[in-house]
């Protein structure tokens, strides 16, 4: 057993989510748990500063230097307040704050050349693993991008391991500022328990990212409310909506939603600008403020359900929603709605976090990068090749 603290701060860049994780096994036997599991949010400053990044603000070397040791000061803080009352941590696996994603494939205007992807995670893993004293596996992604891959999404496998069901196929959505999926085939309809074959294409796992979830749901609470509020709370003001189906109908003409996996995306393509796009559009239908985020949210539904019916090999017997976005019961209903009659639960109701889900797939992560397990899925991120993933950081502690 190794026990691994698990930190991750999604897309909505709500705070950092640390998950305190006994892990047992690796592919086929893996067994995890969620022994301690708490958010902590960033101070409104850095969460701003974040957000301004994320929406393509510059910023100079140093300011980009002191952005990132501020990342990783308060991805260690919350590492040791997550473990103060048991005992210590083996391991750390920090995904870090993303502020920039480019997927793989995306050419620049003008030239035709394909491009490697490239995806840069802040709060650096040699910092927390310095302030911390627990070595700190890190910078994820940076291997199955080298490989040609996406670099997302990776808790696809993870997913696989710990909820895969014998009878029934299962979408695994999470609902984080950008939605993804993991497709796991039910193991008795042509699936396999063989480790060996897990990166194989033929056990039909698959998974991507669908599109916007909670990203534009939570730019437009913050316009609407002139920042007083930050989320839909319940999808309460949602609710009291009608959606524009128009709308919906146009914006899921977008590239992004026709394209076929892999794929991923993030708030360079789903953020400010995306939002400010859509709000202008919506002048055009008068819609009210819960209008605009009754149709968001039905944006949101509307990607999911077409990804589906679009790119798997059939529909699943079961969703489990998880992420933030699982809290959104107006969201789940309409999701619920319009995937009738598979059934919508969320992986709670699977034994699996639905907050700290993400992370815990971090942590098992970290362990199996310490024992030379490679993490991700080739038919998912695109790579050419399974490959190790994070960068092992060790500081004097580890050897004094």
């Amino acid at each position: 057993m190794t026990r691994v603290i698990g930190l991750i701060s999604g897309t909505s860049v709500d705070g950092i989510d640390a998950a305190l994780v006994d892990v047992v096994g690796s592919h086929t036997d893996l067994k995890v748990q969620l022994v301690a599991g708490k958010t902590f949010p960033y101070p409104a400053n850095l969460r701003s500063q974040i957000l301004s990044v994320c929406s393509g603000s510059a910023l100079s070397m140093a300011e980009l230097a002191q952005l990132d040791d501020a990342i990783a000061q308060e991805f260690a803080t919350a590492a040791l307040t997550i473990q103060a009352e048991y005992d210590i941590a083996e391991l750390i696996g920090s995904h870090g704050q993303t502020v920039y994603h480019r997927p793989a494939g995306k050419a620049q205007k003008d030239s035709a050349d394909a491009l490697m992807g490239y995806s840069l995670q802040l709060g650096r893993g040699a910092l927390i693993a310095e302030l911390t004293g627990i070595t700190t596996v890190s910078n994820f992604r940076s291997a199955d991008i080298a490989a040609g891959g996406q670099g997302a999404p990776l808790v696809p496998i993870v997913d696989a391991c710990l909820l895969a069901d014998p009878n029934l196929s299962l979408c695994i959505q999470n609902l984080g500022g950008i939605g993804n999926v993991t497709y796991l085939p039910a193991r008795g309809k042509g699936g396999n328990n063989d480790e060996s074959e897990i990166f194989t294409l033929g056990d039909g796992i698959s998974g991507w990212d669908t599109g916007p979830a909670n990203s534009l749901l939570d730019l437009a609470v913050q316009h609407f409310s002139g920042g007083t509020k930050t989320i839909d709370e319940g999808g309460a003001w949602a609710a009291s909506g009608t959606p524009c189906q128009a709308l919906v109908e146009d914006w899921l003409a977008s590239e992004f939603f026709r394209q076929a996996p892999p794929k991923s995306t993030g708030r360079e393509l789903f953020g400010v600008d995306y939002f400010d796009r859509c709000l202008v559009e919506a002048q055009g239908y008068n819609l009210s403020p819960a209008d605009v985020l009754a149709t968001l949210t039905e944006l949101t539904v509307a990607s999911i359900v077409h990804s589906y019916q679009t790119f798997l090999p059939a529909m699943p017997d079961r969703v489990l929603l998880c992420g933030g976005g699982s809290h959104n019961l107006y969201l789940k209903r309409r999701l619920q709605s319009q995937l009738h009659p598979v059934q919508v639960l969320t992986t709670s109701e699977a034994g699996l976090n639905v907050d700290f889900k993400e992370a815990i797939a971090f942590a098992v992560l970290a362990a199996w990068r310490v024992r030379g397990i490679p993490g991700n899925l080739p038919q998912v991120t695109g790579a050419r090749t399974p490959v190790l993933l994070g960068e092992i950081n060790s500081c004097w502690h580890s050897w004094a």
